[in-house]
């Protein structure tokens, strides 16, 4: 299977591999799924007062209307899960989490 990839290799002087090059968005995403950081963007407006749902839709230059699609659900009922007034159950944080392309753990700080 010749599977086309985005991954450019640099060989060294001796002619082996010595650096891999991978498209920024790819190894943000990459970045974000193994380390599971909270970016300060998203912390600073959560100090600010919004909740995490809110800090990371703001973050992630999306409107509530995007994820009302994504998820489904009216932008009335979104913007409701989102301005922290309700207790979210798990699995409504799981389909946020998942929407935003982030892991729970992210989004529950």
């Amino acid at each position: 299977m010749n599977a086309r990839t985005n991954i450019q290799v640099i060989n060294g002087p001796d002619g082996k591999p010595a650096f891999v090059v991978i498209p920024y968005a790819e190894y943000v995403q990459k970045h974000r799924e193994e380390t599971g950081l909270i970016p300060h963007d998203v912390v600073s407006r959560t100090v600010d007062g919004a909740s995490p749902v809110r800090a990371w839709r703001e973050h992630l230059n999306l409107t509530q209307a995007d994820m009302a699609i994504r998820l489904g659900i009216s932008q009335p009922a979104y913007s409701e899960q989102e301005s922290g007034q309700l207790r979210l159950r798990k699995a409504t944080k799981e389909k946020i989490a998942a929407s935003l392309g982030i892991t729970l753990e992210q989004l529950d700080f």
